[in-house]
């Protein structure tokens, strides 16, 4: 990403309404970035922290709970299970409830997914966090539909990008946990090294239904006796 006042726009998709556009503010730290879910757009891919001007929420039910939704002018922000432990922490108290174009595509992604299919086209999405959380996250969304890591599988992948010899997987997991967007950056795709189901903030039950529903073989995991949210 450029440091410079002057950062490239990166060409728009041509088709439908899929694109992928970096716009730059005059400072790194209020960079945007859209992302249309292609490889060349993951790839770019770095969401960084900038200025909220405002926050809009929504309403979604899923055949697994309801569902808040919440994004501003940029992209998607939050999307929580109602009574999650970290439940809208990062929603603006001033926000409003409104329908947005952001909304309608993120409606329907989701029922793409809860239909038991994967989505061919990425909500854009706006995540806000520090350097290390949004490296995390980043890597998240390169776990594929149907798929499972460790955490220590992240956390070796978080090491070899930051260039360290070793990253703590509870330092990841405590990142994995904080996710702000739940099912579309695939946090519930993270399990433990020994199989157990534990460290999602939404609960282990809806972390196991929305694996099954993904057609991932659940024959070696488990729900641990007391779940835990990182």
């Amino acid at each position: 990403m450029a440091e410079s006042g002057n950062a490239p726009h990166l060409p728009a998709k041509e088709q439908g309404n899929r694109f992928c556009k970096l716009q730059h503010c005059g400072a790194r730290a209020n960079a945007r970035l859209y992302h249309d879910g292609s490889p060349e757009c993951a790839r770019r891919f770095q969401s960084v922290p900038g200025g909220v001007t405002m926050q809009y929420t929504a309403a979604y039910q899923s055949s697994v709970g309801d569902v808040l939704l919440a994004a501003d002018e940029t992209g998607l922000t939050g999307l929580w299970f109602e009574g999650e432990k970290f439940y809208a922490l990062s929603l603006d108290p001033e926000h409003e409830e409104r329908e947005t174009p952001i909304f309608a595509i993120t409606r329907r992604w989701l029922d793409i997914y809860f239909s038991g299919h994967e989505p061919d086209f990425m909500p854009p999405v706006h995540m806000i966090g520090s350097e290390f959380r949004r490296c995390v996250w980043e890597l998240l969304l390169r776990i594929p539909y149907g798929t499972t890591v460790t955490y220590g599988d992240l956390a070796r992948q978080v090491a070899r990008r930051r260039g360290l010899r070793r990253m703590s997987a509870q330092a990841v997991g405590g990142a994995v946990g904080h996710n702000e967007i739940s099912i579309i950056v695939p946090c519930h795709r993270v399990v433990g090294t020994n199989g157990s189901l534990t460290g999602y903030a939404g609960g282990v039950d809806k972390k196991r239904r929305l694996l099954e529903l993904e057609g991932v073989d659940m024959e070696k995991f488990f729900v641990p006796a007391r779940g835990t949210a990182l």
